[in-house]
């Protein structure tokens, strides 16, 4: 689709931007040596603090080979849940996660400033106004994404942390000499700064300063190592870097949802990007029950419903089906199977699909059923959820491409852009699972 005026406006204001800022920043250059000076040893004689359009970057100080160590980081200088304070983990319920943990240990650091044996780093850390996870996004802000399941995933993250918050504070509160003055939005902060930097090591959830300035790219082959018999992290570099290059590594395979709502951030053409697609058996079907047994005895993922009942229901991941020939890998064999039940019309259909897949190996609805036409109604009734999510995406694509947003609303423009890569990216997945799903029901008919 070619972009219209004010897209490329957009796009040229936004290049300019990215230009200028990636400028070394010179009070950068203190940071590596108080970190070495903190670790005991050299941290990197290769890579060099700056600042680009991702916000604090590494680039190449030197020339660097594929295969070299391009940074060590000790356990030493970890920060990590193993540094709460002690006179504090009485008082804490340790059903609160790690995460938030971690973020306890950031706010008593914080609380000290300069006087924190972190200050450097925690200084280097962005504020909560230079953060873009959704969490901090406001309501007008998260319509333009309301169509994407970010969006529900977005309020029940935002009330899981606050839920974690409310079991702290009457802890932190004993301690106001550590903490200070104890709000949601500061702990919040926290808790964002460590979802979206730290690593999972043999040490827990850890924030590894200096290796968290390396910027996500999902096309990297280089991944942070954690070596437990010399106690460091390290990265080793998967192609040669020129002086001046920008060194970046791969986070993790993560879709452009995953990306911005732990992370803040979205890239375009997302080659991991996924749909998440919720379905449920209505509570109100006549076979509500007897769909729900079948599902269950052939071990299908459920959950408990408020009302205390039992129920199967997504959300299931639905990726790219590139071929709209093939065996429709990308769109799961339970969402397919749980089509099959849902469409179900009849105690003798569901008594029929459980005797097929006991006649396989007791999967349910593995293979296509035998009754072609009941076949393809339960893959027509997922075709038509896919054609909904479609259409809803293109609609507020085109809602988005329409809108104009001043340049000097940096915040929007940046978060409107995530929002077309989020929606852009699901709606090339969906397309792809409808083509399929069209082609499957055509050729059964």
């Amino acid at each position: 689709m070619p972009c219209s005026f004010v897209f490329q406006r957009e796009l040229l204001c936004y290049l300019f931007v990215t230009f200028q800022a990636r400028q070394i920043n010179n009070e950068c250059c203190e940071f590596l040596p108080w970190l070495q000076q903190k670790a005991g040893t050299e941290v990197s004689s290769v890579l060099s603090v700056g600042n680009s359009a991702f916000g604090r970057s590494l680039y190449a100080s030197t020339a660097i080979h594929a295969g070299d160590c391009m940074l060590k980081v000790p356990y030493s200088v970890h920060l990590t849940s193993d540094k709460f304070p002690l006179e504090i983990s009485p008082f804490i319920d340790y059903g609160v996660g790690s995460v938030s943990c971690v973020a306890v240990v950031l706010m008593a650091e914080q609380k000290l400033g300069m006087e924190s044996r972190w200050a450097a780093y925690i200084t280097s850390l962005p504020q909560m106004d230079e953060m873009h996870n959704t969490i901090f996004w406001s309501e007008d802000d998260l319509q333009m994404i309301s169509q994407s399941p970010v969006y529900k995933e977005t309020i029940e993250h935002k009330a899981n942390i606050e839920k974690e918050f409310f079991a702290l504070k009457p802890a932190l509160e004993c301690f106001p000499q550590i903490f200070g003055d104890i709000r949601l939005e500061n702990f919040m902060h926290a808790c964002a700064l460590v979802s979206s930097r730290a690593w999972k090591t043999s040490k827990g959830v850890s924030l590894i300063p200096f290796a968290d300035f390396l910027n996500h790219d999902g096309t990297s082959d280089s991944l942070l190592l954690s070596d437990d018999y010399k106690e460091i992290s390290e990265v080793l570099a998967d192609r040669d870097y020129d002086v001046g290059e920008p060194v970046m590594i791969r986070y993790g395979k993560f879709s452009n949802a995953t990306l911005l709502l732990d992370f803040g951030f979205t890239v375009p053409n997302n080659i991991y990007d996924q749909v998440q697609l919720w379905m449920d058996v209505p509570s109100h079907d006549p076979l509500y029950a007897a769909k729900i047994e079948l599902l269950n005895k052939h071990r299908f993922p459920r959950g408990t419903k408020s009302d205390g009942f039992n129920d199967a229901r997504g959300p299931f991941i639905i990726k790219e089906v590139k071929s709209a020939e093939g065996k429709g890998k990308g769109i799961p064999q339970a969402l397919r199977a749980f089509a099959r039940v849902l469409s179900a019309t009849s105690v003798k259909d569901l008594e029929e699909m459980a005797l097929e897949a006991a006649e396989n190996d007791g999967r349910l609805a593995r293979r296509p059923l035998k009754n072609r036409e009941r076949e393809v109604h339960a893959h027509r009734t997922l075709l038509f959820r896919v054609e909904r999510m479609v259409r809803d995406h293109d609609a507020a694509i085109k809602v988005l491409q329409s809108s104009v947003v001043s340049v000097d609303d940096t915040t929007l423009f940046v978060r409107r852009g995530m929002a077309r890569d989020l929606l852009n990216g699901e709606l090339h997945v969906l397309r792809s699972a409808h083509t399929w799903l069209a082609n499957y029901c055509a050729a059964l008919c």
